[in-house]
């Protein structure tokens, strides 16, 4: 899910700063890209076993001044295009990535890249949520002219993706680019 998520992350950011329509095509192809690689790393990927109840929260991550709390929040914020379980299951994998021992080290630099990247895909989700109706439309239109060219397994993949709304766009964005995927 982590992978995935920072896949969309990336995806969403590009799409964020895409605003004139005449870089809609290097646009699309970073997206297709992001779209493949988020495939390629999710289909290497062996099931995770169901995770184990967490223990009791400490009130800070130890060697920060971070409460879980504030990253539940700051998930909740930023990844508005998350159901509440997906949500829960990103608090629940960076929660216990960063109480394991073996992260001590880097448990403040994991905390600043994770926020870093989740208020980057809030803006990104904003700018998008920005666009005129005939933006996104153009986007979904070369999107379609893309996904085209992609081998069959990988367009298989994107449309999940889009079906089970793990790309972090709008709603409305997604469902114009699932229109577009299954107009192909």
């Amino acid at each position: 899910m982590g992978r995935l998520l920072r896949g969309g992350i990336l995806f969403t950011l590009l799409l964020a700063f895409a605003a004139p329509a005449a870089a809609v095509d290097p646009v699309l192809m970073f997206l297709l890209n992001m779209a493949r690689e988020v495939i390629e790393s999710q289909a290497a990927r062996a099931p995770a076993p169901a995770a184990a109840p967490l223990p009791e929260q400490p009130r800070v991550y130890p060697g920060t001044m971070v409460e879980p709390e504030d990253l539940r929040k700051l998930i909740d914020e930023s990844f508005l295009y998350l159901s509440e379980s997906q949500r829960r299951e990103v608090f629940e994998s960076l929660h216990a990535a960063l109480l394991d021992p073996k992260n001590a080290a880097v448990r403040a630099t994991m905390i600043d890249y994770f926020a870093d990247k989740a208020r980057t895909v809030r803006a990104a989700q904003l700018r998008l949520s920005q666009l005129s109706r005939r933006e996104q439309e153009l986007l979904a239109g070369e999107f379609k002219k893309e996904i085209a060219t992609l081998p069959a397994e990988d367009q298989a993949r994107v449309g999940e993706l889009l079906r089970r709304g793990l790309l972090p766009v709008p709603s409305d964005f997604n469902q114009l680019l699932l229109s577009a995927f299954d107009e192909r």
